[in-house]
């Protein structure tokens, strides 16, 4: 009888063990974490704004399992000429691996690289003259390159 008891409460333990893995795994990813990530890879300068507040703060959003990592602009200069291009190619690497890891980047790569523009061209807007121009100018090459093989 000892030994069946034990047995019983090992597979209870188990069990719960399981139960609570399952709970916990669900935690870590809330069922609006598919609205939270398209919320923050739009075109807007809101949707920018939301995404580098939460960046500023990933603790926060934690429970998500997002994957803040970055290689900033991959190969090319991070910041090119100057034009601070940096943080637009993190909510890049952001959205591809985060859309990569939901199995879900084919319906959403040309969003992410139109949203990547979008940023590339806000940076550009601090600029005017012919600088505006070569910043602009940049900022298409890299959406460009990033169409053609991102």
């Amino acid at each position: 009888m000892h030994r069946r008891l034990g047995t019983t409460l090992a597979a209870s333990t188990f069990a719960l063990g399981v139960v609570f893995a399952t709970a916990t795994a669900a935690e870590a990813a809330p069922a609006d974490k598919p609205q939270v990530l398209a919320s923050w890879t739009q075109t807007s300068a809101s949707s920018y704004s939301q995404w580098t507040a939460a960046r500023s703060n990933q603790a926060a959003w934690s429970a998500y399992g997002f994957n803040w990592t970055t290689d900033y602009c991959s190969s090319s200069p991070d910041n090119p000429f100057g034009f601070p291009f940096s943080t637009s190619c993190a909510r890049h690497d952001f959205g591809y691996r985060n859309y990569k890891a939901a199995g879900t980047f084919a319906a959403n790569k040309s969003r992410l690289d139109s949203a990547f523009y979008e940023d590339l061209k806000r940076a550009c807007n601090s600029y005017s003259g012919a600088t505006k121009t070569a910043c602009t100018s940049t900022a298409w090459t890299y959406y460009q390159a990033v169409r053609a093989l991102g």
